[in-house]
């Protein structure tokens, strides 16, 4: 039986499909955004969202970006802050961060507890809260 390059293409496309489904239900299960409010801003376009945020225990957050800017808060745990192009960024209970709009970032949690943030965002109305990006290159 010959398979067509129409067919090899279609096949590739597939498991191109699958192996991105499991990557982002691998970041969905790494991290839990509760929203908490959302209203208006006085930027037209845009809308403040406050979320509480958790990243599992030995969880990594896939790569991705925000329609705004990210300021978060860190309640309890200890993590790293990945953010495309720079070091790995330590953070802990106490510690904030901002993260600009459009930036290609991630967090892990190496530890066997859970992180706990709170994230304010400030991004553009009607588009996902977060959206799955490519990894950077090393």
């Amino acid at each position: 039986m010959r398979i067509s390059r129409k067919q090899v293409i279609g096949i590739a496309a597939g498991v191109g499909a699958l192996v991105l489904a499991g990557a982002l239900f691998a970041q969905a299960t790494a991290i839990k955004r509760t929203i908490v409010a959302t209203q208006d801003v006085s930027v037209p376009g845009r809308e403040g969202v406050v979320a509480s945020v958790e990243i599992a225990a030995g969880g990594v957050v896939g790569w991705h970006t925000h329609p705004g800017d990210e300021l978060s808060y860190v309640m309890d745990g200890e993590g790293e802050l990945l953010i495309a192009g720079k070091p790995p960024q330590k953070v802990k209970a106490g510690d904030g961060f901002v993260i600009p709009a459009g930036t290609v970032h991630s967090a892990r949690n190496p530890g066997s507890t859970p992180i706990k943030l709170v994230g304010v965002y400030v991004v553009e109305k009607g588009k996902p809260l977060a959206s799955p990006a490519p990894a950077p290159a090393q």
